[in-house]
């Protein structure tokens, strides 16, 4: 059985997984109750804020939970055969209305690599495109290094 060694990750590392991913799950929660998806991102290092295109319908979990001013965490990993990384981001997400947007939002979201439009088995009506940030309170990394079996 391989033996594990465990090591937190430096901050440069941490943004280093952070920029090279597009792809996470976002969490959120509200009272006891939890709620996760998988989304696209863009990431700024320089001030470890990450940037969120969000579609939803009327009835959806997600709508619901976006309107409560959630906590949110956003998990990142990757992964090989005998190493493991993850990340890990902490903070409140803040709708970005499109009174508010600027050149530099506008960047940042073309690096979210989630499509602009949704594509729908069917006609969907009453669909929420919203824009996101996530100033990141805490960040934190740990990689996993599996030694081989002896």
């Amino acid at each position: 059985m391989a033996l594990e060694k465990q090591t937190e990750m430096t901050a440069a590392e941490t943004d280093a997984l952070l920029g090279r991913h597009e792809t996470g799950v976002l969490s959120l929660a509200r009272d006891d109750e939890p709620y996760s998806i998988p989304i696209s991102y863009g990431y700024d290092a320089s001030d470890r804020t990450f940037y969120l295109r969000l579609v939803s319908t009327p009835e959806s979990e997600k709508r619901a939970f976006l309107s409560s001013s959630p906590t949110a965490r956003i998990v990142v990993q990757e992964s090989d055969d005998r190493t493991y990384r993850s990340a890990v981001a902490k903070g409140t997400l803040e709708e970005i209305s499109t009174d508010e947007m600027t050149v530099e939002h506008v960047e940042q979201f073309g690096d979210a690599k989630r499509p602009l439009f949704e594509v729908w088995g069917e006609s969907k009506r009453d669909l929420r495109i919203q824009l996101y940030q996530l100033d990141a309170d805490s960040v934190s990394g740990r990689h996993i290094e599996l030694e081989p079996d002896a």
